[in-house]
């Protein structure tokens, strides 16, 4: 039986819950958006959210919240999704595309000062929108240091923290290729599933997590879009309901919402078994020349988003030998600014190369042990 490279985290708590909103004629906004908000919060501890539509919607307004002017520049991965670019563009603002670093999907200090360096005479930059890309973590806390305005985008990375001191900050020394292991990646069960509820501090000025289909917590389509402490609070309250208040068709809906509180509820369960059938991949990679992304930090612990590797060979040939086990993998980067030909090759030379060369194989907790075998042994026998 063919194993696809993705399946949404829906079973039947969650349909129960959508259809007990559909039976009590709940679908639109309301109590359970509400419910939604109150549960994020008590594993987020943000001071204030909104709960809209898309994540697209949720951009709009925080970059609206942050108060830039027509014209001025947002800096963003060449990895980010492509919505972002549709967004700022929409808004009358300009991307700055940055670069990632050897070894990591996500921005850094070094690539976003690199990016502001080779930006045309002018140009007014204002802002950052800083994707935690395939769920590994940028390091924010040095980001924000470069004075400029931070969204975070958490929609892949939840669940996934790390213990690393803020002293440690702006080390971009990860190089492509170490293996995957104890000391890089946390793939310990029991460890996962003891702090699978807790989070990492956040250093933006606003945080988006998204709750579409391939986000780490979905509700069919929606986002949360929140603020930490009581200042950018405030901005948020007062874009909502304001002299234009948010209208409701902008508000995520209740049917929406009442299948993300249990996403929330179900989530230690979910990380654990991601946990679980990543430990068979990681080990089954080791024997294998293909590499893994390493993160910046200490006492990483990955919440298994996905299991990416950057391919030594063509990704036409892994996949065609893939197919052959029926087995589905996808390339990681299809939907990103790099993979839809926005960049260019010569401004982000090492997105483009991921973006040509990273794949992702099945991992998702609906999947049966005996699949993640086969999974497994595709892994350590890839051309």
């Amino acid at each position: 039986m063919k194993i696809e490279a993705y399946s949404p985290t829906i079973k039947r708590k969650e349909m129960d819950a959508v259809l007990t909103a559909m039976v009590e004629d709940k679908i639109g906004p309301g109590e359970r958006s509400r419910l939604l908000i109150q549960t994020a919060k008590e594993q987020l501890g943000f001071e204030y959210a909104l709960a809209l539509r898309s994540p697209a919607t949720a951009l709009h307004f925080a970059l609206k919240a942050l108060g830039l002017q027509q014209g001025q520049a947002v800096v963003v991965s060449a990895l980010s999704p492509l919505y972002y670019f549709h967004v700022i563009n929409d808004l009358g603002l300009k991307p700055l595309f940055a670069d990632v670093p050897d070894g990591n999907p996500c921005m850094s200090v070094a690539t976003i000062e690199n990016a502001i360096s080779q930006k045309d005479e002018g140009t007014d930059v204002r802002a950052i929108v800083l994707h935690h890309t395939l769920g590994f973590l940028p390091d924010a806390a040095a980001i924000t240091q470069l004075g400029l305005l931070v969204i975070e985008d958490i929609s892949q990375s939840y669940g996934t923290y790390t213990e690393e001191a803020e002293g440690n900050a702006g080390d971009d020394s990860g190089e492509e290729g170490e293996k995957p292991g104890a000391q890089s990646v946390s793939h310990n069960v029991a460890q996962d599933a003891a702090r699978s509820a807790k989070h990492y501090a956040l250093h933006g000025t606003f945080a988006i997590l998204g709750l579409e289909e391939r986000d780490m917590l979905t509700s069919g389509g929606g986002a949360l879009l929140f603020a930490m402490n009581r200042r950018d609070a405030g901005v948020l309250r007062n874009l909502a309901a304001g002299a234009a208040p948010i209208p409701n068709e902008y508000c995520l809906a209740d049917i929406n919402a009442a299948l993300a509180v249990v996403q929330f509820k179900e989530f230690p369960k979910n990380i654990q078994r991601r946990a679980e059938i990543a430990a068979g991949y990681n080990q089954s990679s080791l024997s294998g020349r293909h590499k893994r992304f390493v993160p910046i930090q200490s006492g990483f612990a990955y919440n298994n988003y996905a299991f990416p590797l950057v391919l030594e060979t063509g990704q036409k040939d892994v996949a065609a030998y893939a197919r052959k086990k029926e087995i589905i993998i996808e390339n990681a980067f299809e939907q990103s600014l790099a993979g839809a030909g926005i960049t260019q090759a010569e401004q982000c030379p090492v997105a483009h190369s991921y973006a040509l060369r990273t794949v992702l194989f099945p991992l998702y907790p609906r999947l049966r042990a005996a699949e993640a075998q086969r999974v497994s042994k595709l892994i350590g026998t890839l051309p």
